[in-house]
C-alpha cells in the first residue's frame, strides 16, 4: 500500500474535500503499491523513505503490500475541486494513459482525466512525451480542523474491514470515521471503496493486510455507447473502469480505486461497490436486513410463477417482466450486482409520482426487484413511437404539461424532502411511466447518489461517468461534476421532447447526430424566433398550444439545460413555475 502526504495537503484519488482554495491543510492515501519510484519522480522533493515509513533507501528491498505513505502538494484545480499536478515522462511506446493511470499511478488517476487534461491523442503517444498527471486531493473540513484533525488518510478496505476496526487500526473515533465518509452505523462498506479517516497526527507504520493475489487485467475499456433499443438513439455512456456487476468488479479491481467522490462544502460517501467475499452472490438477504423491514421477501418460486417463468409475452422491456402476485399486479426487474443501494434508497421513499419498490428475491446470483405496475409504459414509448405503435399525437398538450408538473414534483421531492437528499443521475423519458391516468411515475434509480443533507450545496466529483446520451450535462461528461443541476439538464431535455416530439438525440439532414438541447439555443437565438419556434413544435399540438405558453416552456428548458450549472433554476423553482402554468392551462 502507498499512501500520499502533504506538508500541508494530501493528495487522494477522487475525494476532494473543502478547504479555501488559497489555503493547504493535511491529508494522507494509502493504496496498493505497484510502483512508489514512478510517482516519487513525478513529485519534486517526494520522499518515499520518510520516518513514517521505517524503511530504507533501497526501494527494490520494499515488501510486497507494504503501506507507504508518499507526500505530495495539493492545490485548488479551477475553483472546482484539488488535484495534485504531476508530470510524467513516458519511457517507451508500450505505456499510454490507460498504463499510467492504472500502473504508473496505482489509481491516482483515471484514463478519462488525463485525455481531459493533455492535448495529445491518446493514440499519437511516444516515449520522451512530458504528460500532465492530474492527481486528486482531499483535505480536512474546518469542522475537522478544529477537533484535531490535521490530516486526512484514505484507506482501502480488505474483505474484513469494517469502521470499527478501521477507526482501532489508526486509533481514532468511529464516529469521526462515519462522520467523514457520510455512512451511517449500519452502513455496509466494501473491498476496493476507499474510506476517510480524519488524524491528528502522521500516520506510523501500520501492519500491512494479508496478501490476496490480484486479478487478471482485462484490455482497457474506453468510453463506449450502448445502445437501449433498435429504435431509439439513446444510450449509455460507461466510464472507463467502472462495472454495473460483479464480473466487472473483479476483473477491474485495480481500476475501482477511481471510484470517489467528494464535495467542496462536505465529506462525500463512497461510491458502494459490490461485496461478495466467495464472489457467489452479488447480495445477500443478510447484507441488507437492516433495509427491508417494509419489504417483501420473495421466495424464488413465487418470482417464477408471478412472471409465468419469464415467458417472452410476458417481457415489457429488458430484463423488466410483468408479474402478479396474488392478484396484484407488478413489475418484475432482473438485475446482477450489488442493488443494495437502491434497495436502500427506495424503501425511504413514498412519493405518488416515483414507483413504489414492494419487494425482491435473491437467487442464483441475480436480484429480483418488484415494483408497482405502471400499466402505460414509458413516455418514450409514447413519445417515439415505441413498442405499442403509439404515436405523439396520442398525448394532448395538457397531458404533456401535466407529466412535466408530476416530474418536477418527484425531483423537487428527491432533492429537498427526502433525507438525505438524492440526485437520480438518469432521468430521461424511458425512465418516466405513464400510469392509468397518464400521470407520470419516475423508475431506475441504479445510479441515484445520495447527498449531504443541505441538498442544493453539495458537489461531488466522480471518475464513473455513467449516464444516457443526450441528457448529460456537460460539466458531469467533462469532469465528472455530480449537483442536483444534473437532473435539472437532463429535465430540460425531457420538456424540450414533450414540447417537440423529437428524440433527445437526432439525425439532421446531413446524417450527423445533434442533441436536442442544442436546437433550442439555435430556436431561440436572435431573428425569427416564432417562425422557428412554431416549426420546432411537435404537429400534433400546434393548434393546441398558444404561443407565448410554447415560448415560456421553451425558454424554461432553455435555462434548464444552460451550460453553467449555476445559471439553471433549482426543482424547487421549476415546481413553482410548473404549478403555475397547469393551473393557467385547467382554468
Amino acid at each position: 500500500m502507498i499512501g500520499l502526504l502533504a506538508p500541508k495537503a494530501i493528495c487522494v484519488m477522487a475525494y476532494n474535500h473543502p478547504a479555501s482554495p488559497t489555503s493547504l491543510s493535511n491529508q494522507t492515501l494509502l493504496i496498493p503499491l505497484l510502483s512508489i519510484s514512478a510517482i516519487c519522480w513525478a513529485r519534486k522533493g517526494c520522499n518515499p523513505h520518510s520516518p513514517m515509513n521505517n524503511i530504507s533507501s533501497d526501494v527494490a528491498k520494499i515488501p510486497a503490500q507494504k503501506q507507504v505513505v508518499v507526500p505530495v502538494n495539493c492545490s485548488c484545480y479551477k475553483g472546482l475541486y484539488y488535484q495534485h499536478n504531476a508530470t510524467y515522462r513516458l519511457k517507451d511506446e508500450n505505456e499510454n494513459y490507460f498504463t499510467l493511470a492504472n500502473d504508473t499511478y496505482q489509481g491516482l488517476t483515471t484514463c478519462q482525466a488525463l485525455r481531459e487534461q493533455n492535448p495529445y491523442d491518446m493514440y499519437n503517444l511516444y516515449a520522451g512525451l512530458d504528460i500532465h498527471v492530474p492527481l486528486r486531493c482531499a483535505c480536512p473540513t474546518s469542522n475537522q480542523t478544529a477537533f484535531g484533525a490535521k490530516y486526512m488518510l484514505t484507506y482501502m478496505p480488505t474483505w474484513d474491514d469494517d469502521v470499527s476496526k478501521i477507526a482501532q487500526l489508526f486509533n481514532v473515533s468511529e464516529q469521526n470515521v462515519l462522520d467523514a465518509n457520510e455512512l451511517l452505523e449500519d452502513d455496509l462498506i466494501y473491498p476496493f471503496t476507499p474510506i476517510l479517516v480524519p488524524i491528528s497526527s502522521e500516520p506510523s507504520m501500520i501492519p500491512s493486510p494479508p496478501y490476496s493475489p490480484p486479478p487478471t487485467r482485462s484490455p482497457p475499456v474506453d468510453v463506449v455507447l450502448v445502445s437501449e433499443s433498435n429504435s431509439s438513439k439513446k444510450g449509455v455512456y460507461v466510464g472507463v473502469g467502472i462495472g454495473a456487476g460483479l464480473l466487472i468488479l473483479v476483473t477491474f479491481s485495480a481500476l475501482s480505486y477511481w471510484y470517489f467522490h467528494s464535495p467542496l462544502p462536505s465529506h462525500q460517501k463512497p461510491q458502494e461497490a459490490i461485496a461478495s467475499k466467495n464472489n457467489d452472490l452479488p447480495i445477500t438477504y443478510e447484507g441488507i436486513q437492516h433495509s427491508i423491514e417494509s419489504l417483501i421477501i420473495y421466495k424464488f418460486e413465487d418470482i417464477q410463477s408471478a412472471t409465468g417463468y419469464f415467458k417472452e409475452e410476458n417481457k415489457i422491456k429488458g430484463s423488466v417482466y410483468k408479474g402478479s402476485f396474488k392478484g396484484d399486479h407488478a413489475a418484475v426487474k432482473v438485475m446482477k450486482g450489488d442493488v443494495s443501494g437502491e434497495i436502500n434508497m427506495l424503501k425511504k421513499i413514498n412519493h405518488s409520482n416515483i414507483a413504489r419498490l414492494s419487494g425482491f428475491c435473491v437467487h442464483d446470483g441475480n436480484t429480483y426487484l418488484a415494483y408497482e405496475y405502471v400499466q402505460n409504459g414509458s413516455l418514450e414509448d409514447w413519445l417515439h413511437c415505441g413498442k405499442n405503435n403509439q404515436t405523439s399525437c396520442a398525448l394532448s398538450w395538457k397531458q404533456r404539461l401535466q407529466i412535466a408538473y408530476n416530474v418536477a414534483d418527484a425531483f423537487n421531492y428527491l432533492h429537498n424532502y427526502t433525507t438525505p437528499p438524492f440526485v437520480h443521475k438518469n432521468l430521461n423519458t424511458s425512465n418516466v411511466l405513464l400510469d392509468g391516468d397518464i400521470r407520470a411515475k419516475i423508475v431506475n434509480f441504479g445510479l441515484a447518489r445520495k447527498l449531504a443533507n443541505d441538498g442544493q450545496g453539495a458537489t461531488w466529483l466522480t471518475r464513473h461517468v455513467v449516464g444516457t446520451h443526450g441528457y448529460m450535462a456537460p460539466e458531469y461528461l467533462e469532469n465528472g461534476l455530480i449537483t442536483p443541476k444534473l437532473d435539472v439538464f437532463a429535465y430540460g431535455v425531457v420538456i424540450l421532447e414533450l414540447l417537440s416530439g423529437k428524440e433527445a438525440v437526432i439525425d439532421d439532414s446531413n446524417g450527423e447526430e445533434k442533441m436536442l438541447f442544442t436546437l433550442i439555443r439555435q430556436v431561440l437565438r436572435e431573428d425569427s424566433v416564432g417562425e422557428k419556434l412554431h416549426a420546432f413544435i411537435d404537429p400534433c399540438i400546434r393548434d393546441e398550444l398558444p404561443l407565448h405558453l410554447a415560448f415560456s416552456m421553451a425558454q424554461l428548458a432553455k435555462s434548464c439545460v444552460a451550460h453553467d450549472p449555476n445559471a439553471r433554476p433549482s426543482f424547487l423553482q421549476l415546481f413553482t413555475t410548473l404549478s403555475k402554468m397547469v393551473s393557467s392551462s385547467l382554468n
